[in-house]
């Protein structure tokens, strides 16, 4: 596996790093081993995909609460995603500050997200599907998000939403609701 650094603290791209021949290539996209190595969280509770059938749908910013905090690795395996990870956590250098990566089929890269940082993304395709490794089981009780547009983070999407869920885009000002 390869690690690069993506811009918040603790966040990394994953490139695959392939081993091509004639067939095609192989590449190894979870490594407990090699996670550990880093001091990274190799825990797998579970895994699930993201189907988003019109472009411009947005997602987000989810993250869960303690004790359930998640750290997820994010890959988008069918069209593009314009993907943004939000930094929540108070002791870290990049705390309140967010970054974005596209995620495509084609690009193959996934993120590593590690606990502390929400995480939510803007289909640029239809038919977007993405597929989350997931080290906590999801607990509804401790669902927690950031509004798409609160003006404390300023995110900037590549496009106005065309479809948004009702908990998305009513969830309060940071300031009033805010959970790490």
């Amino acid at each position: 596996m390869k690690f690069e650094p993506a811009g918040l603290e603790g966040v990394w791209l994953l490139p695959l790093d392939p081993h091509q021949d004639e067939r095609g290539f192989f590449s190894r996209i979870w490594s407990d081993a090699e996670m550990r190595e880093r001091g990274l969280n190799a825990g797998l509770s579970q895994c699930s995909l993201s189907y988003n059938r019109l472009a411009r749908t947005i997602r987000g910013m989810h993250y869960q609460a303690a004790p359930a905090q998640e750290t997820k690795i994010v890959r988008c395996i069918r069209g593009e995603v314009y993907d943004v990870l939000l930094d929540l956590r108070p002791a870290s250098a990049t705390y309140k500050q967010w970054m974005s990566r596209e995620l495509t089929s084609d690009n193959r890269l996934a993120l590593y997200v590690p606990e502390g940082v929400a995480h939510g993304y803007q289909t640029l395709t239809n038919d977007a599907e993405l597929l989350y490794l997931i080290s906590a089981p999801y607990t509804p009780s401790l669902a927690r998000g950031i509004r798409w547009n609160d003006p404390a983070f300023r995110i900037e999407w590549p496009h106005p939403p065309a479809v948004i869920s009702k908990r998305d885009r009513t969830y309060p000002d940071f300031g009033a609701q805010h959970e790490p």
